[in-house]
């Protein structure tokens, strides 16, 4: 066993490894893909992707940032994780021993985050400081968001933030009042999805999220609500060009749980990642098709 804090290659690689599985690598792409999209919108011409800044924050919010969000979320939820069957298999399960390993990595995050303050505009600083806010709160005491209905999805508007930050920091301005709702619609979606599979869990461990306090049924129907809603924004914010009605795959999620009992959330709330993250490519590619006319 490499001893904590070894310069031995076996110490390094463990902390590699350790670091990878607190910042849950398949999540990267809701806080990384956010900003780039956010900054994708706001940038007027191409040497906009030629700054230090925009990859300087491109790392930060693929993993810093993840390994801020999620480390926060394990330190505090050690015990409430232990009763979910999911973490171990598909997510780690935070051992006692590395919780003081955490403490650590948690305290560097910080520590960069602060730093990297001190040369934001006041705007900038406003944004950054409102997604470690939301990142940390969510998780942690006395607010932890997590535990309260309503706010527990509301919150997970942290994921929205990098996009604003991202935005902002090319532009100097925030973006639309539809692209900040349909945002939210789509994160509000997201979380209540991701709940209905822990409601057991999270009812017997004393935890009431917004499933918990509303049912799963309805849960599933509110989730429906955001996504159609944000389809409907997406729509309509391109022109009603083809590709946009790829969106309406996200309300199909809860509908096909509710329309069928051969469905089990359990299995095809997994798929998410790989659908946000083809769609996020998706949109990607159509913002940087559009800027090129425009940018020419």
């Amino acid at each position: 066993m490499a001893i904590e804090g070894s310069k031995s290659p076996g110490g390094v690689i463990d902390t590699f490894k350790f670091i990878l599985r607190i910042s849950r690598p398949r999540f990267w792409i809701y806080t990384g893909g956010t900003y780039v999209i956010g900054y994708t919108l706001g940038a007027s011409c191409f040497t906009d992707f030629l700054t230090p800044a925009y990859y300087l924050y491109l790392i930060y919010f693929f993993l810093p940032a993840n390994i801020f969000i999620y480390g926060v979320n394990d330190y505090w939820d050690e015990e409430t994780d232990r009763l979910n069957p999911k973490k171990g298999s598909m997510e780690h399960m935070l051992e006692s021993f590395e919780r003081r390993k955490l403490l650590i990595l948690l305290t560097a995050v910080a520590v960069l985050s602060a730093v990297l303050m001190l040369s934001q505009t006041p705007e900038e600083a406003l944004i950054f400081l409102g997604f470690l806010f939301l990142s940390y709160f969510y998780s942690a005491p006395p607010l932890r968001f997590k535990e309260k209905p309503f706010l527990d999805f509301s919150s997970n508007y942290l994921y929205i933030m990098p996009g604003i930050f991202g935005y902002n920091l090319v532009t100097g301005s925030l973006p639309d009042i539809l692209l900040l709702i349909a945002g939210f619609c789509h994160i509000a979606a997201m979380h209540i999805f991701s709940a209905v599979p822990d409601t057991e869990y999270d009812s017997e461990a004393g935890i009431i999220t917004t499933p918990v306090f509303i049912g799963r049924r309805k849960a599933l129907g509110l989730s429906a609500f955001f996504w159609i809603i944000l389809s409907l924004l997406t729509v309509h914010l391109t022109d009603f060009h083809p590709l946009s009605f790829l969106v309406f795959l996200y309300p199909l999620f809860p509908l096909s749980v509710l329309l069928s009992e051969r469905i089990r959330i359990e299995r095809i709330y997994w798929y998410l990642p790989y659908i946000n993250t083809s769609l996020g490519g998706l949109l990607f590619l159509a913002l940087i098709n559009n800027r090129v006319f425009h940018w020419i």
